[in-house]
């Protein structure tokens, strides 16, 4: 399925590492795509959407 979130505190290149790599732990198969310009993520996953939003607000990118 694809998750479509947006995280106010994505900033940079270094911000959409770390949420890559958060989603990566709950699902090493998952397609991510994220734009600091936008905001946006997107996540292909067969993960609940509860499951990808509490990986990132652990490290730190709380989802809007």
């Amino acid at each position: 399925m694809l998750i479509q979130l947006k995280v106010p505190k994505l900033a940079c290149a270094a911000c959409v590492d770390a949420v890559t790599q958060a989603v990566k732990k709950v699902d090493a198969t998952a397609k991510v795509e994220a734009d600091p310009k936008t905001k946006m993520v997107s996540i292909e996953t067969q993960r609940s959407v509860a499951e990808i939003e509490n990986a990132i607000a652990a490290v730190g990118y709380p989802v809007a």
